[in-house]
This record gives structure tokens, C-alpha cells and sequence, in this order.
């Protein structure tokens, strides 16, 4: 084996593969990075939502945001807008910003909850993106500016591979275009070289397996076990399908409306809507499940609706001997809070701050490495299945099992203790600040047991005078902001093809 890391070798393309080759080229300058790959193959590239981290990933890869976005028709997004989740009818938004005024968070959804006046509307219009996206605009946060919020992107994955491809080609990267029919270890178990299907064969000291499903190298070279998820989490398959654009606005948040056996995405692109229904083949049939989808389309269907199979979980271990995967073959969670390129960077992420002393990390390290990334995985899973278990649905076998699941100790122990108290638990390796979890327990009708004592101190009026004035405040805040669409005319300088 090799003392130090100096041949990198990426096994498959796509989202992970090429952000881990740009990220590999740009900060291990030092070392030869080699992407193996095979068009035979293609990738899945249906995930076209993001969480806010993508913008750290592209300010540390230098990437300039209009570039980017217009090589992937991409579009802003301030959050998710979930309908029918607690009952048919019902909507709220989780958006990427917080609930803070002068007397903190805490006093402001605290004093919400005890006045309880139905005119204030719901939760989050005492948040700023919320009410952008309840009126449809946009503008970028400034860095001084005390309204600060965050934001993230829409985007065509398979244009984003693309564009990472030629990026990380420009910076050094190596691309081998080839089918892997064997997979050749050393001694110790780590995996030594590739061999194609002509014939040809890749060595390398650490490959870092991005081969989506298959997780070619950790799961099928390597039989690393997989950990179920689908006890908690039983969705199995999606329907993934473009549209065209209706003609309304381009809405600068994602949509996720809940069905019958799991619930469709909505995702606007500068040239199309990304449509997907993810769903439980334990409680409704492919056939019906692709015909619920058709029926939530805006617009044309632009091809036929393509499926995906999977399971939730993730693997056991994340890196193992020379191994480490990333994205797909590391694990799944469904997207419904956009979760899964978050996860690329995140391990992504650990394992350069591993590789930057250029020599392979301690067994402690990868240890531990491992452990966070477990942590991340179930996080997202606690974090996902909140929306669920508070529903109030009663209407189909779904909701009433997962209304009544036995839940992990985790996300339990949360709930128990924003029931009794109010506090809003963080944990190591949270994907997700306070204000997102707030969000999905205000949206839920999920509020504490008990009022605290101190918002007594604050006069009934008067508290309910100073909701009513944000409220109205940041209406008058965003009266004035470009509608999303324009703010994408004005930065991209073309209009909606």
C-alpha cells in the first residue's frame, strides 16, 4: 500500500462524482485525480432542489453564481412550501431564514403561540423569506443588512454534472471514459485497480466511489452492510417526469404537496418544471402512483415518466480501507427537504480535512469520520420523519401508520422535550438550525404543552400589537423587491423561453 494518497481515483460521474473531482483538484492540488466513468451507464440526475450549504461549495470552488446558473437553467429558492402534510387544505413554508427580533426568537414564536389571534396569520409570516415567498419575490441578502436570510437553488442535474465536469477537466482532472468489470484487492482487504471492459486497468491508492445505487467498490467490492431506513422512512420508488412551464410565475421555492401513499415535488427551471412523486410501494401501486403524478402537472409532460428504485439507509461504514463513498453509494434519504447534495458535501467536506495532511488519516480518524457521517444520515431521517408523524391525516393507510409509529429515541426525545418545554434540541452533525425545525413544528400545529411564565410579563395587548407591526412591517419590505422571475431577467438579461 502507499504511504501517502498521491493517485485519487472517482468511480462514476454525476453530481458526486464531479464535485468530488472539482473539490479534489482545488484543494489537493498535489495529488493526480482520475474519473472513471461510462456513458453506457448514464446517472440518475433527477435531483434538481438544494439546500443553502451549495453556495459555501461554490465560494470555495470559485464559482461564479450567474455562470453557473445559467449552464443549468437554474432559478432561486428560499425554501419548500408543503401542502396537504397535516390536512388536505392546509400549507406552510420552510424557508431559510429566522424568526429573531430584538427579543429573540424564543419571545416571538413564544408570544405568537399565547396571543393566539387567528388574524396574525400563520407562523411564518413573522419571517422575512417567507413572506418573499408567499408574495413571490426575490432579492439577494447583503452582507450588512439586518434582514438577513439565506437561500439556495433549483437546478437541471445533469446540465450542474456538466458543468462541474468541465471545471474540474480545466483544473487538472482526468476523465476515463469505461465500463468496471472487476474490481482487483490488495491483501488487506483495500481495493488496488480497476479493471475495464477493453481491457485497460486504473491503479490507485484512494478511490472514492461515486457510483450511485450500485455502490460498485463499498457495497458490492467490499459488502459493506446496509442500515434499513424504511421501518421509519418506507418509501421505495419515485416518478420522475419535466413539464412545461404553465405560464405563472417562476416561484422561488420548491413544492411538496402530500398524496395518498407519499407526496409529488414541484421544481421550477428557467425552461421547465422538474415533477417527481415519491412514494410507498407498501400502500399504493406503480400504475396509480404514476397516474397521481400526471394529474399534478401545470403544464405538458415533456417526456415519458421515468423510475427510480431504492431504499432508504445508508451503509454501515462510509470509509473503509481506500474506500470512501459518496452520494448515492454511501446511502439515501428521500429528498423532501432537498437533503442529498448537502450529504455529498458534508462527506466531502471530512474527508479533505482527512486528506490535507497528504498521508492517509489514523484508524481513530476514520473512525470518527465514519461516526458523523452515520450521525448526518439519521439527523435527516429524524429530521424528515417530524413532517410525517405529526400529521393530523387520517385519510389513507399512510398517514394513519405513520401518525402512529413507534419513533427513534432521537427524534422522540425532541419531541418530548419541545412538548414540555419549549426547547429546541441540537444535536452533532444537525443539518438543520433551531429555526428549520421550528418551522415544521409550527407548520404541523405542534406547539408546547405549556406557555413559559416569562411572556406573562409582556402585556396580552401589547404583544399582540408588536406581532401585528412585524407582520405588517415585513409586508412593506417586500412590497418593493423584483418578483422572482424579473430578478432572474435582470441577472441572467433573457426572459422565460
Amino acid at each position: 500500500m502507499a504511504t501517502a494518497y498521491k493517485r485519487i481515483v472517482i468511480v462514476g460521474g454525476g453530481t458526486a462524482g464531479w464535485m468530488a473531482a472539482t473539490a479534489l483538484r482545488s484543494l489537493l492540488p498535489a495529488s493526480s485525480v482520475e474519473l472513471v466513468e461510462s456513458e453506457e451507464i448514464g446517472i440518475v440526475g433527477v435531483g434538481e432542489a438544494t439546500f443553502p450549504t451549495i453556495r459555501d461549495f461554490h465560494t470555495a470552488m470559485g464559482i461564479d453564481e450567474t455562470e453557473f446558473l445559467r449552464a443549468t437553467h437554474g432559478t432561486f429558492k428560499l425554501g419548500i412550501e408543503f401542502r396537504d402534510w397535516r390536512t388536505k387544505g392546509e400549507h406552510y413554508f420552510h424557508t431559510f431564514g429566522d424568526y429573531a427580533d430584538i427579543a429573540g426568537p424564543a419571545c416571538l414564536w413564544g408570544q405568537y403561540h399565547r396571543v393566539g389571534d387567528p388574524t396574525l396569520g400563520v407562523l411564518g409570516e413573522q419571517c422575512l423569506p417567507t413572506r418573499m415567498a408567499i408574495e413571490g419575490r426575490f432579492v439577494k441578502p447583503q452582507s450588512n443588512d439586518i434582514r438577513l436570510y439565506n437561500y439556495a437553488y433549483h437546478f437541471d442535474a445533469n446540465l450542474y454534472a456538466q458543468f462541474l465536469r468541465t471545471l474540474a477537466l480545466k483544473r487538472g482532472a482526468r476523465r476515463t471514459e469505461g465500463r468496471i468489470v472487476e474490481v482487483t484487492r490488495h491483501e488487506d482487504g483495500g481495493v488496488r485497480q480497476l479493471k475495464l471492459a477493453d481491457g485497460r486497468v486504473v491503479d490507485g491508492d484512494l478511490f472514492v466511489d461515486c457510483s450511485g445505487f450500485a455502490s460498485l467498490l463499498l457495497g458490492r467490492a467490499l459488502e459493506e452492510p446496509f442500515v434499513d431506513f424504511s421501518h421509519w422512512l418506507p418509501v421505495d420508488r419515485a416518478w420522475a417526469v419535466p413539464s412545461a412551464p404553465s405560464g405563472a410565475a417562476v416561484t422561488p421555492y420548491t413544492r411538496a404537496t402530500a398524496l395518498e401513499g407519499g407526496w409529488a415535488w414541484r421544481i421550477p427551471l428557467t425552461d421547465r418544471v422538474g415533477n417527481g412523486h415519491v412514494f410507498s410501494t407498501r400502500y399504493i401501486d406503480e400504475d396509480r402512483a404514476r397516474t397521481q403524478l400526471l394529474e399534478q402537472l401545470d403544464g405538458e409532460a415533456l417526456a415519458e415518466p421515468r423510475m427510480l428504485r431504492f431504499t432508504t439507509g445508508h451503509r454501515q461504514r462510509f470509509w473503509v480501507h481506500n474506500v470512501v463513498a459518496v452520494g448515492l453509494s454511501s446511502g439515501f434519504l428521500e429528498p423532501l427537504e432537498s437533503t442529498s447534495i448537502f450529504l455529498i458535501q458534508r462527506g466531502l467536506s471530512k474527508m479533505l480535512d482527512l486528506l490535507k495532511p497528504g498521508k492517509p488519516p489514523a484508524t481513530a480518524a476514520v473512525a470518527q469520520y465514519n461516526r458523523d457521517m452515520v450521525k448526518a444520515f439519521v439527523r435527516i431521517r429524524d429530521f424528515i420523519l417530524l413532517h410525517y408523524c405529526l400529521t393530523g391525516r387520517q385519510d389513507s393507510a399512510l398517514w394513519r401508520d405513520m401518525a402512529s409509529k413507534e419513533l427513534p429515541d432521537t427524534l422522540a426525545f425532541r419531541l418530548h422535550a419541545w412538548r414540555q418545554t419549549g426547547a429546541l434540541k441540537q444535536y452533532t452533525e444537525d443539518g438543520f438550525e433551531p429555526s428549520s425545525w421550528l418551522a415544521i413544528l409550527a407548520g404541523m400545529g405542534c406547539w408546547p404543552e405549556r406557555t413559559d411564565p416569562v411572556m406573562n410579563e409582556v402585556p396580552f395587548e401589547e404583544a399582540r400589537a408588536a406581532l401585528h407591526q412585524r407582520r405588517e412591517q415585513l409586508k412593506a419590505m417586500v412590497a418593493p423587491m423584483p418578483t422572482h422571475e424579473a430578478f432572474l431577467h435582470s441577472l441572467l438579461g433573457k426572459a422565460r423561453s
